[in-house]
């Protein structure tokens, strides 16, 4: 039985500054696509019997730099709709809704948790029979990946709050004595090595 490897796309401008970021379809910084090259090395070995992904610029972009090459893209695997949130900050919308919460209150003029939640079970319904042939590689976003690894392992979407996911990082979900378990979470590649400016002066 193969694996499901989940892959957050890189940084972009909005994700560096904490800004929610669904369909505004943004392409990677520089950092960005150096993470995603640096994806290479967490993938090295790996053979994908099937690569999805999201439709987003950002998540296409990363899978081409990790050298992966996509086979779907599906409007299941977007981010979260965040609806009349889209581009604004946690702490911007606090400042308005203090007690809100994205994890049980979703979005107004976007997706629900539970919304959401049905989205990401179609995707992994799609994923699971592909297991029987080999390894899967899901290429998308920081929210919607984590309601997917919640719902992996049963747990409610709100139960994707407890899996922090930075950008750039794989993930894999995997079986145990028949049992669907989380193998891995949130693996991100090493920092570049610095440059010591005064190697070799003598």
């Amino acid at each position: 039985m193969g694996e499901i490897m989940l892959i957050r796309h890189g940084e972009t401008e909005w994700s560096a500054n904490g800004r929610h970021t669904s369909y505004t379809d943004l392409d990677l910084t520089a950092d960005g696509e150096r993470q995603a090259r640096a994806l290479r090395a967490l993938l090295a070995g790996r053979r994908f019997t099937r690569v999805l992904s999201s439709p987003r610029t950002r998540a296409l972009r990363t899978a081409q730099l990790a050298g992966l090459t996509v086979d779907d893209t599906d409007p299941d695997m977007a981010e979260w709709h965040y609806g009349e949130y889209e581009g604004r900050t946690t702490a911007d919308i606090q400042s308005d809704r203090p007690a809100w919460n994205i994890w049980t209150d979703g979005f107004p003029g976007g997706e629900s948790p539970a919304e959401v939640g049905r989205r990401l079970d179609r995707v992994l319904d799609r994923a699971a029979p592909l297991l029987e042939h080999g390894d899967v590689a899901v290429v998308g976003h920081g929210h919607s990946l984590r309601v997917l690894g919640a719902r992996w392992i049963g747990l409610p979407p709100a139960g994707g709050g407890l899996l922090r996911l930075d950008t750039a990082t794989v993930s894999v979900l995997g079986h145990e004595h028949g049992r669907r378990v989380i193998q891995r979470w949130n693996q991100s590649t090493p920092p570049p090595p610095v440059l010591d400016a005064t190697a070799g002066r003598h």
